[in-house]
C-alpha cells in the first residue's frame, strides 16, 4: 500500500509513472549484483580451458542486450499515422493532419501487472512452508514460478491479455471518435461515428496484435533460453528488465521534453 501510494505522489508531484519509475530504480539497484552473478558464474574458479567459452558468453550477451535495446526503442517509438481532414477550414490552421495510434499503444504496463500477478502469489505462498511436498501446494507453485513451461507459458498469456485491454483504456474508441467530431476533423473514406470508431477498434485491434507478440518475445524468449541452457535467473528476466527500463527512460525523456518546451513556449508569450 505504502509502495502503490508513493507511486501515485510520484506520478501526480513528479515526473513519469510513479509505479514504474519505483520499478525502474529497483532493476537499476539489482544491476551491479547480477553482474556480480554473472562474473562469480563463468570468471571465478574456472578452469584456463573454459575461460573462452565464458568470455564468448559474456560477448553474445552483450550483442544479444543491444539488440533487444535496439528492437524495444524502435518498437516503443513506432506508430501508424491515421489521416485526418477538417471540415471547417479556418485561417492559418492546417486543412489534414494526422492521428498518431503507437504499435504498442499499452506500453510496457502488461510486463509490469503479468510480473506482478506472477510473482506475488509465489511470495505469498512461502509463508505455507509446511504445506511443501503437497500435490496442491507443488501445482500452484509450479503454475506461478518463471523457470517452469507452465510458468512461461502462464506469464506470456497474461503479458497477451493485458496488452489487449491496456490498450484499449489508453486509446478509447468512442471517445476518440466523439473528440473528432467536435473538432469537425473526420478520416477520409470512413464515416464520422460509429463508423470512425469501428475503423479505430480494428486497427488498435491489429496493432495491439504486434504488440502483444512483441512483448512477449522480448519477455519470453530470455527465460526460454535460461532453461533450456541453464543460465542464471538474472539473464532469464534480462528481457523483461531490460524492456521496462528502456520503455521507463523513452517515456520520462518525452514528458521532460515537453515540459522543456512548455516552458520555452509560456516564457516566450509572457
Amino acid at each position: 500500500m505504502f509502495i502503490t501510494w508513493l507511486g501515485e505522489l510520484i506520478t501526480e508531484k513528479g515526473i513519469g509513472n510513479g509505479v514504474s519509475m519505483i520499478i525502474f530504480a529497483g532493476i537499476i539497484s539489482r544491476l551491479p549484483v547480477s553482474m556480480r552473478e554473472i562474473v562469480d558464474d563463468y570468471f571465478i574458479n574456472i578452469n584456463q580451458d573454459d575461460l573462452w567459452q565464458s568470455i564468448l558468453f559474456v560477448v553474445l550477451l552483450v550483442i544479444a542486450a543491444l539488440i533487444i535495446v535496439t528492437i524495444v526503442t524502435f518498437v516503443q517509438q513506432a506508430e501508424r499515422k491515421i489521416p485526418i481532414q477538417y471540415t471547417k477550414r479556418v485561417a492559418g490552421a492546417p486543412t489534414s493532419s494526422y492521428l498518431p495510434l503507437k504499435v504498442n499503444a499499452a506500453g510496457v504496463i502488461p510486463v509490469i501487472f503479468a510480473s506482478s500477478l506472477i510473482t506475488t502469489p509465489n511470495a505469498i505462498f512461502q509463508a505455507f512452508g509446511s504445506s511443501r511436498g503437497e500435490t496442491w501446494f507443488d501445482v500452484i507453485q509450479t503454475l506461478f514460478d518463471y523457470n517452469t513451461v507452465p510458468g512461461a507459458i502462464l506469464y506470456g498469456a497474461l503479458i497477451v491479455g493485458f496488452t489487449f485491454f491496456y490498450a484499449f483504456v489508453q486509446v478509447n474508441p468512442e471517445k476518440l471518435s466523439e473528440n473528432l467530431q467536435k473538432q469537425g476533423s473526420y478520416i477520409p473514406s470512413v464515416r464520422p461515428g460509429k463508423g470512425t470508431e469501428e475503423f479505430v477498434s480494428k486497427l488498435l485491434m491489429r496493432l495491439s496484435t504486434v504488440g502483444s507478440l512483441f512483448l512477449g518475445a522480448v519477455a519470453l524468449l530470455p527465460i526460454i533460453a535460461s532453461m533450456i541452457w541453464d543460465l542464471p535467473e538474472s539473464i532469464g528476466l534480462g528481457g523483461t528488465s531490460l524492456l521496462i527500463v528502456i520503455s521507463v527512460a523513452l517515456e520520462t525523456a518525452k514528458q521532460i521534453e515537453g515540459l522543456m518546451l512548455k516552458r520555452q513556449y509560456t516564457g516566450f508569450i509572457n
